[in-house]
């Protein structure tokens, strides 16, 4: 399985992997080194570190647009949630089967 690592600028990165696409923080908008934009974005899934506006970025524009689901802590999962956005809390000492949601 061939996997590609793409930085978009600050901590923003690109994975794909087994068919499926993932964004790590993306703040794209406002970003003078990002190299790529929101609209441009195709995710699967957004993995958001922390709350930060310089990580949380883009990511409720690029989940609505894209019907990703966004990972993250508990706290920023709700708060996405709270917004109409699907998102899974995540945190330490557990774990999530991220297959269970995954459609072939």
């Amino acid at each position: 399985m061939a996997t590609k690592l793409t930085w978009y600028g600050h901590a923003a990165l690109g994975l794909e992997t087994g068919g499926h696409k993932i964004i790590v923080d993306p703040f794209l908008t406002g970003n003078p080194a990002a190299s790529i934009s929101p609209e441009a974005v195709e995710a699967d899934f957004i993995l958001v570190s922390h709350g930060h506006g310089d990580h949380v970025g883009d990511s409720a524009a690029i989940a609505r647009r894209t019907e990703a689901l966004i990972i993250s802590v508990n706290e920023i999962a709700v708060w996405f949630g709270n917004q109409g956005i699907e998102a899974h809390g995540q945190h330490i000492g557990g774990g999530f089967n991220i297959h269970s949601v995954i459609s072939n």
